[in-house]
């Protein structure tokens, strides 16, 4: 990625409620505010090193921070990114958070809800501490955004977990999405690294567009509806599920090229397997790697 000052980008601002924060308490009159805005704030500087050496960027980097709050984070990434471009929608945190990056050059600080942003039009990576309460949402933005490079994002820790098969389980979003991405859980985040406290430790999440995807582009959305279909059974295996929507046969051969068991519950099938499954109820020739 290379930085470039004339980045445009949409929508700066629009404030939503609802939308980027942290949950807490704070003084009289901002207690409820910070509550509905789910704010928490990582003070901790070493555990904030931890998450700028997880993003990987360097100084041709275009950055997108998700919830700068007072702006500890931002200057952490603006020391190794070429531009950081930092969303926040409380008010009163952003002017703490442009007091603080005042004599950075590379930053900008915007007010404003990120999940309203238009996604910038050349190579960027998201970076954020992100609010729990929307954070499926702000993980489905980074995917659907077509210069995504990467994001390395402050979750729950179950979170995290569940989206990176920790579990032993997969989620349907991470099989749905294992083609163009990676997922990987980046260490877990003690509770009390973080003012107010949460009620549960969070972890480090990142997700890494692959640098040539696993299945051609014309297959995508075929592997979409098999995943769907996938999923989508009443119960039961995933043999079971798959085979109300394809021929017996095909299923019963990708299940025998892929080495797995027909009673295999639908979460306990690594997206690996489901790419093989895929080529082979498709006719796709097997992957190569």
């Amino acid at each position: 990625m290379t930085y470039n000052p004339r980045i445009q980008f949409g929508d700066h601002g629009h404030r939503n409620p609802g939308g980027a924060g942290r949950r807490g308490g704070g003084p009289p009159g901002r207690g409820r505010n910070r509550r509905a805005l789910s704010q928490n704030f990582l003070h901790d500087r070493p555990t904030i090193q931890r998450i700028v050496r997880a993003a990987r960027t360097g100084s041709g980097d275009l950055v997108v921070e998700v919830g700068g709050g007072e702006g500890g984070l931002t200057a952490a990434l603006a020391a190794r990114a070429g531009q950081v471009v930092s969303y926040e929608i409380d008010p009163v945190m952003a002017a703490r958070q442009r007091a603080r990056c005042r004599d950075l050059a590379n930053v900008r600080c915007v007010l404003g809800d990120f999940l309203r942003s238009r996604p910038p039009g050349v190579p960027f990576a998201v970076v954020g501490n992100i609010p729990y309460s929307v954070t499926a949402k702000i993980v489905e933005w980074c995917l659907r955004a077509p210069r995504l490079t990467s994001a390395t994002l402050v979750t729950q820790l179950e979170y995290a977990r569940k989206r990176t098969g920790d579990y032993g389980r997969w989620s349907k979003v991470t099989v749905e999405s294992w083609p163009r991405f990676d997922w990987e859980l980046g260490g877990r985040i003690d509770r009390d690294k973080f003012r107010p406290v949460p009620g549960v430790d969070s972890a480090i999440l990142r997700l890494e567009r692959r640098g040539t995807c696993l299945l051609p582009d014309p297959a995508l959305p075929d592997y979409r509806g098999f995943v769907e279909v996938g999923f989508g059974g009443v119960g039961g295996s995933l043999h079971a599920s798959l085979r109300r929507a394809f021929p017996k046969g095909r299923v019963d051969a990708a299940f025998r090229a892929t080495g797995l068991d027909r009673e295999t519950a639908v979460g306990f099938v690594h997206p690996d397997q489901w790419l093989g499954l895929f080529r082979v109820v498709h006719g796709l020739p097997p992957d190569r790697a």
